[in-house]
């Protein structure tokens, strides 16, 4: 029989992935009497988390919303995944969501053990998605930059700009920016005494100093805009079309590289981000509804071009 305090955390993981469980079952899955699970529930509510029991043939346990969010407990298969999703939804290009994902990875590679982040490195390198296109970085490589930026401390690393030879940067640190299927450090470089953008797939062995600096203001509106114009990427275009098909359709075909708000039952508008007006055509081509453009201009015109096109191969016959 485990010990109490393992038994304990057992317990608090399975009231976690399942919403409701009936007495016998949570016994038996724990190898203990009713009378010793209730003991275990009675000291799970003594630590803070609200435990609700029904009595009946339909009783039992649920572990019920409460002012203290218990810790996660994950298997081996459970936190890779975690891991791997957290940095995918980095590169996802959804407004918002780089940040506070990178936070979120910061936290779970930070209490992972050496042999779970090499199968998560491992994984995303191996692994492909619409996603994340560009060159893979190792999760401890992240975290380091990551931590860094947050604690405001001077970070040194090896890099190897294209075309150039290794050299050894010592930087204070700003933002870590997910842009174009890559990861960039904004950073002042102290050797340069300027302000740069570092690829972080060409960058090796980031390690805090310890030397903490004061924030200087950064030459750009945000870290994006300054990655932007540092690497000559274009700035996205949001478009916006109305669909004449129902939202469930739409949804279903665009998945999660559009914005989907329904109007009506027939009708619903699309909104989709992207540096290329290429996907967003695309994208309604797979809908095969009628649509209407609000915007922007550019698209309206880019549909033409490729209308056109497809009409000059149409009338086009072999010689």
């Amino acid at each position: 029989m485990a010990n109490t305090s393992s038994r304990t955390l057992r317990l608090l993981s399975l009231l976690q992935t399942h919403r409701h469980w009936s007495g016998p079952e949570l016994s038996d899955r724990l190898g203990v009497s009713e009378r010793t699970l209730r003991r275990d529930i009675e000291r799970l509510r003594e630590l803070g988390y609200p435990v609700n029991a029904a009595r009946g043939t339909d009783g039992g346990y649920q572990l019920a919303p409460g002012a203290v969010l218990p810790p996660l407990l994950l298997d081996d298969e459970e936190a890779v995944a975690l891991a791997v999703g957290i940095g995918d939804a980095a590169q996802s290009g959804i407004a918002g969501l780089e940040e506070a994902s990178l936070r979120a990875l910061t936290k779970v590679v930070r209490v992972l053990p050496p042999r779970l982040r090499a199968r998560v490195d491992a994984l995303r390198a191996m692994t492909l998605s619409a996603a994340v296109s560009g060159p893979v970085v190792a999760a401890g490589v992240l975290t380091v930059i990551v931590q860094a930026c947050r604690d405001e401390e001077r970070l040194r690393f090896g890099y190897t700009a294209r075309g150039s030879a290794p050299t050894e940067r010592e930087v204070e640190p700003h933002r870590v920016v997910a842009l174009g299927g890559r990861w960039y450090l904004v950073a002042y470089d102290l050797a340069r005494h300027d302000w740069r953008s570092f690829r972080l797939d060409r960058l090796t062995d980031p390690t805090a100093t310890g030397a903490r600096f004061r924030p200087r203001p950064l030459p750009a509106d945000d870290a994006v805009a300054f990655v932007r114009a540092a690497s000559g990427a274009p700035a996205p275009y949001t478009v916006e079309v109305r669909v004449h098909a129902p939202s469930s359709h739409v949804r279903q075909l665009v998945g999660r590289w559009g914005t989907i708000e329904p109007l009506d039952g027939d009708s619903c508008l699309l909104t989709m981000t992207s540096t290329s007006l290429d996907w967003p055509t695309q994208a309604l081509g797979n809908v095969g509804a009628e649509f209407e453009i609000l915007g922007p201009p550019e698209f309206a015109a880019h549909i033409r071009e490729w209308g056109a096109r497809f009409t000059r191969a149409g009338h086009t016959t072999p010689g």
